[in-house]
């Protein structure tokens, strides 16, 4: 967990990064073709320090506030208007979907000082993992290798392996079993 302190100053050097990698994504990444640019944009993605494995697909529309704080497995997708706000480490495990419209916070406030400093906590997102559209993962929060987080769920705390969750907050209902169909 790392505490930013607000009325400190961020680097110079950060900010530099920060203001050309927003440029980058208006200019570069948010106007390229769905699928003709996918590798385009992971390309982006790792000069600006993301850590890719394989091949993943990774949505113009989606904002990363900072690429060198993010992760994809092999086979990983981010859905449309996928927002990752991540002040600390994203890790999205091998064949995990990430749907649209999700928010991936990995920043909050110490509301409890006067000046409120920044809490950065890492998400971390297991294999095979699919979090449907519209949910919020709260800061330091891990899914599961394996889950299914239901649409518009609120995850504020860890969820299990292999579980199908949900609600408000979210919270396992059953058991994910996989259907040995191959059709």
């Amino acid at each position: 967990m790392a505490q930013i302190d607000r009325n400190e100053k961020w680097p110079l050097k950060y900010k530099i990064k920060r203001f050309i990698w927003s440029w980058v994504w208006l200019l570069l990444f948010r106007p390229t073709p769905k699928r003709l640019a996918a590798r385009w944009r992971i390309y982006l993605l790792k000069i600006f320090g993301a850590t890719i494995h394989g091949e993943c697909l990774v949505h113009p529309s989606c904002r990363i506030l900072e690429p060198w704080n993010l992760e994809l497995g092999d086979y990983s997708a981010i859905g449309d208007r996928v927002n990752i706000y991540n002040y600390s480490k994203v890790n999205i495990g091998r064949n995990s979907v990430v749907s649209q419209d999700t928010v991936l916070c990995t920043g909050t406030h110490d509301y409890e000082l006067n000046n409120m400093p920044l809490i950065a906590k890492p998400i971390n997102i297991g294999y095979e993992v699919w979090v449907a559209s519209n949910c919020f993962i709260h800061p330091g929060v891990t899914i599961g290798n394996g889950s299914v987080v239901g649409a518009c769920a609120v995850v504020i705390k860890d969820l299990p392996e292999w579980m199908v969750c949900a609600g408000h907050p979210a919270k396992a209902i059953k058991p994910r079993i996989l259907n040995k169909n191959t059709e």
